[in-house]
């Protein structure tokens, strides 16, 4: 590969590493893991980089390597649970509290991370990543209808969680006023 080559690849990694990042830590919930998938993805994008004929398509087709590495991750290894105590911090907007706004994202990073494989890749790249149902079909290697009908799952889970941690939320408070 001639510098010039080498030279956009470094740029690209340089500009990119952080986002991609962000997006694995969000599928795998694991920041090793999620540090592996990319630059998996990030080795099999430089073997092909000087044969990608339209560079504008690079991230994608490093997101598609990344999001299939996902899915074969976890067909292999399901059985492991390991969970990392780093995480991937959410913009806090102006003006926010931070620490409910911490809170608030670990709460929904944890709900998203219970998520069968195919919602939550759904949900990472729909909310997270805005990509369209059309967008999330190709990196996903599935049909549009399948995007919508994993996101309508995930959602409709998502609510029955969030409703099952409000009962108990309510219950622990309740039993609390109790016993003082």
């Amino acid at each position: 590969m001639d510098t010039e080559h080498e030279q956009e690849f470094r740029a690209f990694v340089a500009a990119r590493s952080r986002a991609l990042t962000a997006t694995a830590y969000l599928l795998s919930g694991d920041a090793e893991q999620a540090r592996d998938m990319v630059q998996s993805a990030l080795a099999a994008a430089w073997v092909r980089w000087s044969r990608l004929n339209d560079r504008g398509r690079a991230e994608a087709y490093v997101r598609k390597t990344m999001y299939h590495a996902y899915v074969d991750r976890t067909r292999l290894f399901s059985w492991r649970r390991e969970r990392s105590a780093a995480e991937v911090p959410e913009p806090v907007p102006a003006g926010a509290d931070i620490a409910d706004a911490v809170a608030r994202s670990h709460d929904v990073a944890a709900l998203v991370r219970r998520l069968p494989r195919g919602q939550r890749a759904v949900i990472v790249l729909t909310y997270y990543e805005d990509k369209s149902d059309t967008e999330s079909a190709e990196v996903l290697g599935v049909s549009v209808s399948t995007v919508r009908t994993q996101r309508f799952k995930a959602l409709r889970a998502l609510r029955v969680m969030v409703r099952e941690e409000e009962d108990e939320r309510l219950a622990d408070s309740a039993g609390r006023e109790v016993i003082a």
